[in-house]
């Protein structure tokens, strides 16, 4: 089984990395490093305590644009030593393909990860490190011999007129969920993705925070920062002090920048009166 170190300045598409990673049978443990000096700063530990060890390290799944040093960087400098850790390249680039092989990169996962092909480096670092057997894939549900094969039925498609007026799709581990509108609090802004927060969590989508304000602008969002929207109706408290503004909505309590302030209590204003 593999001992994995997963490498993104991202700290979402880090978190959910890991969870596909730690989501893999084949996976012993998976830890996560936000950039290049902590990567650099595990991998020695792991190469200190030998390939036995209690930080050991199998393989490097490595982002490629990074501040600081690039994963490129990276796997040149691990390439110094005398048994580096396998490296697995994962990224939003297709253009440092030739590179990474060059550096003899087990595989080169294009992002956004799909877990099929997240599956497929494991296996291939997995048979590169020779335990490809340790853990089988789960096998397919052996057919009767006298039994006939089922008719293939595709799966109905689900359109935008069914779903997109009233929930939206979040993908993870390979499972997509449909989350209700009506049951996200607010958005959190978090590069190109955003993350919706709902009573029973967040889930991470690849929507920019601009286009869900403007879709759900009918819908009662409303813009307070840069990196919030939030839903007028699960604003619980309006706060000012010293000049600045901000909203409790549930537990969290969020910044209302300056050039939304006044217009977010009028909103609030006429919310109230109906």
């Amino acid at each position: 089984m593999l001992r994995v170190l997963a490498v993104d300045d991202e700290k979402p598409l880090l978190e959910e990395l890991l969870y596909l990673l730690r989501s893999d049978p084949r996976v012993l443990s998976a830890e996560g490093a936000s950039d290049a000096t902590e990567a650099l700063r595990r991998v020695t530990r792991a190469l200190e305590s030998g390939p036995d060890g209690a930080d050991a390290i199998d393989v490097v799944f490595l982002d490629i644009h990074m501040a600081g040093l690039t994963g490129l960087d990276i796997a040149r400098l691990l390439a110094g030593f005398a048994q580096p850790p396998l490296i697995v390249f994962v990224t939003a680039h297709e253009g440092f393909a030739v590179q990474a092989f060059d550096l003899k990169a087990v595989d080169y996962v294009l992002k956004p990860v799909r877990p099929q092909r997240l599956a497929e480096a494991v296996r291939r670092a997995c048979a590169q490190l020779g335990r490809a057997e340790e853990v089988p894939p789960p096998a397919e549900p052996a057919a009767s011999p006298s039994a006939p094969a089922p008719p293939h039925r595709p799966a109905p498609e689900v359109t935008v007129a069914d779903r997109a007026p009233e929930q939206i799709a979040v993908e993870l581990g390979g499972v997509t969920r449909f989350v209700a509108i009506a049951d996200i609090a607010y958005v959190e802004a978090q590069g190109d993705y955003a993350r919706l927060h709902t009573d029973e969590g967040s889930h991470l989508v690849r929507i920019p925070v601009s286009t869900l304000e403007e879709r759900w602008a009918a819908r009662g969002f409303v813009r307070i920062h840069r990196r919030h929207l939030v839903a007028l109706s699960r604003i619980d408290e309006i706060r000012l002090d010293a000049g600045t503004t901000s909203v409790r909505v549930g537990s969290a309590e969020l910044q209302v920048s300056r050039r939304h302030a006044r217009e977010l209590r009028d909103l609030l204003m006429r919310h109230a009166t109906g």
